[in-house]
């Protein structure tokens, strides 16, 4: 399964949360080339690699996925998703538009559920509350949170994130069904 939506909808938030109540579901740690933000580890947050190191996975094919996002790169390591998915895991994926649309193409049978804010002025409040980025940055994730917000219609189900709780308990019942 694929969890998808714009930037500050409360994507990460979500996945803490269904990783807390439910740590039988496999959830995968993404590739970036950005830094770390404060208190994010290498290796449970992100997989934090040099430029060299993701062209590297790139051209290898070692990611199912991968996009550019804020000028950072981002991807999900295959090998991983391919082994918990052969030995019957749950996997849940937490990445954008672009990496959404990759795996739809190399997985026809994901299921994709974008995760809406209640409203625009909520997403931007949770944007700029944040204050770990520019506001040139977050100028730029606006931009692109309106292009992906146009996209919902591409998925199999949207969520709006009114509720954590609620929001995990809609996934965790996908997760089980699929």
């Amino acid at each position: 399964m694929v969890l998808s939506g714009p930037s500050g909808v409360g994507k990460s938030t979500v996945v803490r949360a269904l990783r807390s109540r439910h740590p039988d579901v496999w959830v995968s740690v993404s590739a970036t080339t950005r830094f770390p933000r404060p208190a994010e580890t290498d290796g449970v947050h992100y997989r934090f690699v040099s430029e060299e190191r993701f062209d590297q996975m790139v051209a290898g094919g070692e990611l199912l996925e991968w996009a550019t996002f804020a000028g950072n790169r981002y991807g999900t390591p295959r090998q991983p998703v391919l082994d918990h998915l052969a030995s019957g895991s749950a996997v849940l994926l937490e990445i954008d538009l672009q990496g959404a649309r990759q795996v739809r193409a190399a997985v026809p049978g994901a299921r994709l559920v974008f995760l809406t804010p209640p409203t625009w002025d909520e997403l931007v409040r949770r944007l700029t509350r944040r204050g770990t980025e520019p506001p040139e940055v977050i100028e730029a994730r606006l931009a692109t949170a309106r292009e992906e917000l146009a996209a919902e219609p591409e998925f199999d189900l949207t969520l709006v994130n009114t509720s954590v709780e609620d929001v995990v308990s809609r996934l965790i019942s996908l997760l089980r069904n699929l």
